[in-house]
């Protein structure tokens, strides 16, 4: 595989183009035109003509999610047969229905992280996923850059992709939605609250269909309402001000984030 269209130049889609270029004969489109100046080494396409004329041997889709399917779509008509396409979203919703009807190789794929909050220099804490039910070349292709990067990588099917998903993303989104939803003027915030307020105010920069999204899958219910029932049990805590329930408590939670738990003293 040596050509590769990237679709959007946001934040992924750049990053993409800029992690690709040095190997691979890349060109990017994005309707704002503005967004392609500053990219080097890599073919700036103006149309979908233009990408018909490279004949990419595959295609990222890295428009915003609620713009994915459409473009899929739009830019079909432009790809030779043996095109690879290939999408990076953080939600799966419909793709899969999506690439059964197109007949299409595709290869579907989720890099965990932001270009905003993660290291780009440094991704070896970082994971993504690729979904099994993929083409064998596409796979292989984003096992290959991904390992490159030492991106820790994960290979699920797109129910247990979309049921990961709502753990481990819909958990701290929620939390960050109602630690906002508390929030009042603070002039001189401790530490901690600072570091909260970083990160709800890095969620609520993302475009609201993502947030949405996320929080529409449907295994999400059942996560939201596991923080509802751990909420009743501590304010049920605080209410009586029982110490040894709420020792108890911190240890159920140490245990769950592998901490150690401390030894108490014999009773």
């Amino acid at each position: 595989m040596k050509k590769i269209v990237v679709l959007g130049a946001g934040k992924m889609g750049s990053w993409l183009v800029e992690s690709l270029c040095l190997d691979y004969e890349v060109g990017v489109f994005d309707l704002e035109k503005s967004r392609l100046k500053y990219f080097f080494n890599s073919h700036r396409f103006l149309d979908f003509e233009e990408i018909r004329e490279f004949k990419p041997e595959l295609l990222i889709n890295a428009v915003s999610l609620n713009n994915t399917m459409e473009v899929f779509h739009k830019i079909e008509p432009y790809l030779t047969d043996e095109c690879i396409i290939a999408d990076i979203t953080s939600v799966k919703n419909g793709l899969q229905d999506y690439y059964k009807k197109t007949g299409r190789r595709f290869v579907s794929t989720h890099p965990m992280f932001g270009p905003t909050f993660a290291n780009i220099k440094d991704l070896s804490t970082e994971n993504a996923i690729i979904i099994t039910e993929s083409d064998e070349e596409g796979k292989e292709f984003f096992r290959k850059f991904y390992r490159s990067l030492n991106l820790n990588i994960f290979e699920y099917n797109f129910s247990d992709h979309d049921e990961t998903i709502a753990y481990c993303l819909s958990v701290p989104f929620s939390s960050s939605l109602v630690f906002a939803a508390c929030m009042k003027k603070q002039e001189a915030p401790g530490t901690t609250f600072r570091k909260h307020l970083d990160i709800a105010r890095g969620v609520l920069s993302e475009d609201d269909y993502l947030l949405s999204e996320i929080l529409f899958n449907r295994f999400t219910v059942d996560q939201v309402e596991k923080i509802r029932s751990q909420l009743a049990i501590l304010i049920e805590i605080v209410k009586e001000r029982d110490f040894e329930a709420l020792k108890d408590f911190f240890d159920s939670l140490r245990l769950n984030i592998d901490l150690p738990v401390p030894e108490r003293p014999a009773s």
